[in-house]
């Protein structure tokens, strides 16, 4: 049977751009389905409340890592100086999520006692994570790296106070500081459906590319299309592969008839032109029409006829959103052109991309378009708490 269990990417993972590696682990390695993402930003409250189920859900079977735990959220998860710290908060689905998700995580282990540990490299954990101890057997450093639940402790809990808390709460993290306002910058990015065929490491590794460009996330979702919301998001493209290809498709059109037909067509200008209506238009509309298909699941024509225009795609995407300075620039930049073939080495479409359709994310091209495609995208919403409430709903019946 499935069920539900979830990672959280701690505020100092973040901070030090991890987050695609170990996002990269958990797809790649477990199998399950991420089915929700969201970064927030704990309030005292939330991270007190977090603190005391999790010492609640370790303190029977290891009192010192309860203890070690609770605080380290106290510390680490509250707002600093009045500036809110950022986790991610990711959702799975599948069977035994708690077990496989662990499997992945690893275990923390002590520094003290490295020679009596096997250390491998083969855990989130063993890479990212650090706990030390002084000769004495005071704590000196403890970081995680993330947080899951125990295996079948308290996980529908946790999992009902995060959804609870970001409910009526907007998926974008506010108030972050930025030592000069000057050319600070929204950009949105979407990791689209080709990365999300199969369990694979691919998204992961698109954010820890884009995480070189020193910019924060400060909002994400898991995201499905709607065929109208792609109709819209694309709409300017529209126009532009009618004005781009229907001429060369009435070119094309002509020489094929008068070399195949051995015809001459003597006022080549109004042939191609005619030519350009005939099949051209038709050509460059069906090539939109593949574009919403391919980030919707479904043709134009198609959502139209069954009136699904308004329902979410049946394909995944995730959607970011980065803030910095010039970051519509920089985002643009580690992405690369359109078209993987012209991409310079060390881009993301150069890296993963295959044509021009098929080239692993989209970014915004000016920040007036990030503005308008983050509403299309309704970025400021998240559906995280909807799929947990009503997962949890359905197991009181």
């Amino acid at each position: 049977m499935e069920s539900l269990s979830y990672i959280i990417i701690t505020p100092y993972t973040i901070l030090k751009s991890r987050t695609g590696g170990v996002l990269a682990r958990l797809l790649s390695r477990t199998d399950l389905e991420l089915v929700a993402a969201q970064i927030i930003a704990p309030d005292r409250k939330l991270s007190e409340e977090y603190a005391a189920l999790t010492y609640k859900s370790v303190e029977s079977r290891d009192k010192e890592s309860a203890e070690l735990l609770r605080n380290y959220i106290l510390s680490e998860f509250v707002p600093l100086n009045g500036v809110p710290r950022r986790i991610m908060f990711l959702v799975f689905r599948g069977e035994n999520p708690c077990e496989r998700l662990f499997s992945v995580v690893g275990k923390i282990s002590r520094a003290d006692k490295i020679r009596d540990i096997k250390i491998t490299g083969e855990t989130i954990r063993d890479t990212y994570a650090d706990i030390v101890y002084d000769n004495d057997g005071s704590l000196r450093y403890f970081e995680p790296a993330v947080l899951t639940p125990p295996c079948g402790n308290l996980v529908d809990e946790k999992l009902r106070l995060f959804a609870e808390a970001t409910r009526s709460s907007s998926n974008l993290v506010e108030s972050l500081q930025h030592d000069d306002m000057r050319g600070i910058e929204r950009t949105l990015v979407i990791i689209k459906p080709d990365n999300w065929h199969y369990p694979s490491s691919k998204p992961g590794n698109i954010i820890d590319m884009f995480s070189r460009t020193g910019l924060r996330i400060i909002g994400c979702k898991i995201y499905q299309m709607s065929v109208a919301d792609a109709l819209k998001f694309y709409g300017p493209v529209k126009d532009t592969l009618r004005d781009k290809l229907a001429p060369k498709i009435g070119k094309l059109a002509k020489e094929i008839l008068e070399k195949e037909f051995k015809i001459s067509m003597k006022d080549s200008a109004d042939a191609e032109a005619k030519l350009a209506e005939i099949a051209g238009l038709p050509y460059a509309d069906d090539q939109f029409a593949q574009i919403v298909e391919f980030m919707s699941g479904s043709r134009p024509e198609a959502a139209a006829k069954e009136n699904i225009d308004g329902r979410p795609g049946i394909v995944k995407s995730m959607a970011l959103v980065y803030e910095g300075k010039n970051a519509v620039k920089r985002i643009r930049d580690v992405l690369g052109p359109t078209d993987p073939t012209k991409a310079p080495g060390g881009t993301i479409r150069r890296e993963f991309g295959k044509d021009i359709m098929v080239n692993t994310a989209h970014a915004s091209d000016s920040a007036e378009n990030a503005k308008r495609e983050m509403a299309i995208t309704q970025i400021e919403k998240n559906n995280m708490s909807d799929i947990v409430l009503s997962y949890i709903g359905e197991k009181s019946t």
